[in-house]
């Protein structure tokens, strides 16, 4: 059964979206497995960018799409996203939505927002689209299911059952306005329209797809450390907030931002950048049995005379390890012990294969595979979806040849 599964390793915006688009021209199903529209993918094709918040990545390839039942889903962005597809030629009937799949509702994105103002410094840094939210109350067994909307009867129980909950909430808690049974089950009833045509027993669609002999690609919507169980919780399924042992402190940081083009997708705010953490990076390896390496966006350390690489961490107790901490105590306390690289100082963007890169980018990206005793198959060296170098054996092979 010929699958493959892309996670993302560390923080979240690794580029995962350029990979996926990669592969997914290999592949015969592209299924986005979990996450909600807060975790955005950017795609460059021939000087043309595309944003998708909720729809996988291989839509640009006009692949069949999966939104499996472990997403959470706005409609309006589906809605929204399908349309865009569909102006760019790409069949309505390669579109697949899990009846099982929940949906963000408008009280989870009022509730999102007033939950983060509430915390104030202790936020978690969500992008208040309702994510969090609408994940609680699916675990609390009163979420509602794309599958509900189909139904004009049962939309409207459920909603009423949950605002006879919400609106307590909105009211007493945060101060803020109820919200209107009729004008929800009227805007949510008007999806079933739209939403129909693609809903799939997602399951059954992907299970025939590989005893086929079909490829499908999974596309985790984000990332290793911001895993709800795996996470550095409780900083999870979120942008922004939380600790970051090996932020660039400095000049630096604004340099890298800009050098790497990193704002947010779906917020356009500024992302935090920092070096290398090869102990989180260590630690997601091990969680998901890693079998490649993507590394992305090589080119942005060309600035750059000397790259730092977090090896360890300093607890606090003075200790040094190479293993992710177990508890947040010490995480979040935790701080980086650097190995200095030599950089290359010469634009890389228009090498061609692996062994076209300079020496110090190559021993860079070996001593990625030498600490993590994993190859480094793919190596992106600018935005373009043309810019990925592609190594049989990983880095450190090809410096042996």
């Amino acid at each position: 059964m010929p699958a493959t599964v892309i996670v993302g390793a560390q923080w979240g915006d690794e580029g995962k979206g350029k990979i996926v688009d990669l592969l997914a021209q290999h592949s015969d199903v592209v299924c986005r497995y979990n996450g909600g529209p807060n975790a955005g993918h950017t795609i460059v094709v021939d000087g043309e960018t595309f944003k998708f918040r909720q729809m996988p990545s291989g839509i640009v390839r006009g692949k069949d799409c999966v939104l499996g039942a472990g997403c959470v889903v706005d409609p309006a962005v589906f809605v929204e996203e399908v349309d865009d597809a569909v102006r760019r030629g790409v069949p309505l009937d390669r579109i697949h939505l899990s009846g099982n799949a929940h949906l963000i509702m408008p009280w989870h994105v009022v509730l999102d927002a007033a939950a983060e103002r509430r915390l104030g410094r202790l936020q978690i840094g969500t992008t208040r689209r309702g994510i969090g939210p609408a994940y609680a109350d699916k675990a609390a067994r009163i979420g509602i299911r794309v599958q509900d909307v189909l139904d004009a009867k049962i939309l409207r129980q459920k909603i009423e059952v949950a605002l006879a909950e919400k609106n307590v909430w909105l009211e007493r808690v945060y101060g803020l306005e109820r919200l209107d049974l009729d004008e929800i089950a009227d805007t949510y009833e008007a999806y079933a329209k739209r939403l129909r045509p693609h809903v799939t027993d997602t399951s059954l669609f992907v299970d025939r797809a590989l005893r086929a002999g079909k490829h499908v690609l999974f596309e985790g919507g984000q990332a290793s450390l911001l895993d709800l169980d795996h996470g550095t919780y409780p900083f999870v399924t979120r942008v922004g907030e939380g600790p970051f042992p090996t932020e660039i402190e400095g000049p630096d940081q604004d340099r890298v931002r800009e050098l790497g083009g990193e704002y947010g997708t779906v917020t356009g705010r500024q992302r935090r950048c920092g070096w290398l953490d090869l102990v989180g990076l260590r630690y997601a390896a091990r969680l998901s049995g890693f079998t490649a390496l993507a590394l992305t966006k090589l080119d942005v350390l060309s600035d750059f005379a000397e790259i730092p690489v977090c090896v360890r961490y300093r607890l606090r107790d003075g200790s040094e390890t190479a293993d992710f901490p177990a508890h947040q105590s010490d995480f979040h306390q935790a701080r980086p012990v650097y190995v200095v690289l030599p950089g290359w100082e010469e634009p890389i963007g228009e090498a061609e294969e692996l062994d076209d890169l300079p020496d110090a980018a190559r021993r860079y990206v070996a001593f990625v595979e030498q600490e993590l005793d994993v190859p480094v198959t793919l190596v992106g060296t600018g935005a373009a979806r043309e810019r990925v170098l592609a190594g049989s054996g990983g880095v450190e092979a090809s410096l042996a040849r």
